[in-house]
């Protein structure tokens, strides 16, 4: 029952963003979704609801793990730029560019100043992108360490979600206090004007879903005409009694 009044009322918010997404495709305007957050903040189950309700003619979603060996050798922006939307699409990233500044830093996966110079590669590379109109919304889902504890457990528990959890989530676990420093920099690094955070509160995932959804549909819905087009002139004539009238009959 519960689960099904979640439903009901997130049906409504998914319908209006369905009708912002449409309007935004037929207008040829693009955006950047991003999500982060710790591991098991319910990155997924808000990225999943917002597949049900999207035209999927228009929509990617990139989930982010670690570059390949092709793309080590390459700039490391460079496969985030080649993820980007075509124009009048979305794009949404499950995790991001910003694993430089938390991941990578955390583990010692890149140098200390390759990540701090990060912060400036990753403002600029924002700045490019909505230089081009693209909007591009930021969302940092926000979990305690006992509500994460509390997930994993359940992830333990129910053997169709034992495969989510990884020896990796608890690696990092364990790092608890490393990780939320670096989010707390990259908080304050890259919140700028063309492309602040957001952060929600995530320890409700019902709740967080419907304050993802609110937020998506105030920042991408501003200055956007919803209105569908009407139809075209020649498809109101056939439509037309007279022209049915005329119609030849089989």
């Amino acid at each position: 029952m519960n689960k099904q009044r979640d439903k009901d009322e997130l049906k409504p918010l998914q319908k209006q963003l369905a009708l912002i997404h449409q309007a935004m495709g037929r207008q040829g305007k693009s955006a950047v979704i991003v999500f982060e957050g710790q591991d098991a903040a319910g990155k997924g189950g808000v990225i999943r609801r917002l597949g049900w309700c999207l035209d999927p003619r228009w929509l990617s979603v990139w989930p982010i793990a670690a570059p390949d060996l092709r793309e080590q050798r390459q700039h490391w922006l460079q496969r985030f730029w080649q993820r980007l939307p075509e124009q009048g699409r979305w794009a949404v990233f499950d995790r991001s560019w910003y694993g430089r500044v938390l991941v990578e830093r955390v583990e010692g996966f890149a140098e200390p100043d390759a990540w701090q110079r990060a912060y400036r590669e990753i403002n600029e590379f924002e700045q490019a992108i909505t230089a081009e109109h693209v909007q591009l919304v930021k969302i940092w889902l926000d979990i305690s360490a006992d509500t994460q504890l509390e997930r994993f457990e359940a992830r333990f528990r129910d053997p169709a979600k034992q495969w989510k959890l990884t020896p990796e989530d608890l690696r990092n676990r364990n790092r608890w206090p490393e990780y939320q420093a670096a989010r707390d920099d990259l908080l304050e690094h890259t919140h700028h004007k063309a492309a602040p955070w957001f952060r929600v509160d995530a320890n409700n995932k019902h709740q967080a879903r419907m304050s993802c959804f609110r937020l998506l549909i105030e920042e991408l819905g501003k200055g956007l005409d919803t209105t569908p087009p009407g139809p075209s002139e020649e498809i109101r004539r056939f439509f037309h009694p007279e022209h049915h009238d005329s119609h030849p009959t089989a």
